[in-house]
């Protein structure tokens, strides 16, 4: 096993390997605390190996969008527990689970669909940790996956939540935009460049930029950013930015702070 998959599996089993105290787990004191800190988003509490609990048993029961019930509360909660953030535990497959289940179905190497069915399932009771891009990178710091469209923040060392994204298109653009009191003509390579970057000024809610409208925007290279959108395809589509989930977008900016590093890997292939 390598370095970096080394670091994945400790990085999974320190916070994606973790069940809710909603799911009925008696949690240590250590875990209480994380998870009274952790965001209600994330709710990745405590290592499954610290509590003694069993391993998660997937009921195994055929989801698709829009489905509402138990089961649908036990997607929720496995999902959270490994990181990835469904949106409000609620028993209702909605567009927050969806973006939670595409992101764990990528990374776990299921093709992406908002069905959830065997394999799935199967992957869910036997997750794999998102690859790190970075070996020796800062124990807090972002990685962002172009080739998986997955991004993935670390906070010491540990996972603490894994996205769906949509960045750059890759396609040439001009556009006609009103800025600065004058219409302008934009033209653009729409590209999310790879590199290495950390984030720098951000904005609360909607910010107007020349290209369109940004939610809660923590910019890490220039005018490039991660922010809320209420699109966020399986394909790149964006103007170059980082696209988020708006349930993501809420809480990214309690988690990131400024002067983390932002590492952009890989490459999308259509």
């Amino acid at each position: 096993m390598g370095v970096g998959q080394r670091r994945g599996v400790a990085a999974l089993m320190t916070a994606g390997a973790v069940l809710l105290s909603s799911a009925g787990v008696t949690l240590s004191a250590g875990a209480a605390a994380a998870q009274a800190s952790a965001s209600p988003a994330v709710a990745a509490v405590a290592a499954v190996t610290a509590t003694g609990a069993s391993p998660f048993a997937a009921p195994g029961k055929t989801l698709k969008l829009g489905a509402k019930g138990a089961t649908v509360k036990v997607l929720q909660t496995r999902l959270a527990a490994l990181g990835y953030a469904p949106g409000r535990i609620d028993g209702r497959y909605g567009g927050a689970t969806l973006a939670a289940v595409w992101a764990f179905q990528k990374v776990n190497g299921v093709t992406p669909t908002s069905t959830v069915a065997r394999r799935t399932w199967a992957a869910l009771e036997a997750p794999v940790a998102p690859k790190v891009l970075v070996p020796n990178g800062k124990p807090t710091r972002v990685e962002v996956n172009l080739a998986k469209q997955v991004m993935v923040l670390y906070v010491g060392g540990a996972v603490k939540l894994i996205s769906h994204t949509s960045s750059g298109s890759g396609i040439s653009y001009c556009e006609t935009a009103t800025w600065e009191g004058r219409a302008q003509r934009f033209c653009g390579d729409a590209r999310t460049p790879t590199g290495d970057y950390k984030t720098t000024w951000r904005r609360d809610g909607w910010h107007k930029s020349y290209l369109g409208q940004l939610y809660n925007p923590i910019f890490f290279n220039g005018g490039i950013a991660f922010h809320g959108a209420l699109s966020v395809p399986l394909a790149p589509a964006s103007h170059g930015c980082v696209r988020l989930p708006m349930h993501v977008a809420e809480v990214l900016p309690g988690l990131l702070g400024t002067g983390v590093p932002v590492h952009v890997r890989g490459r999308f292939v259509r």
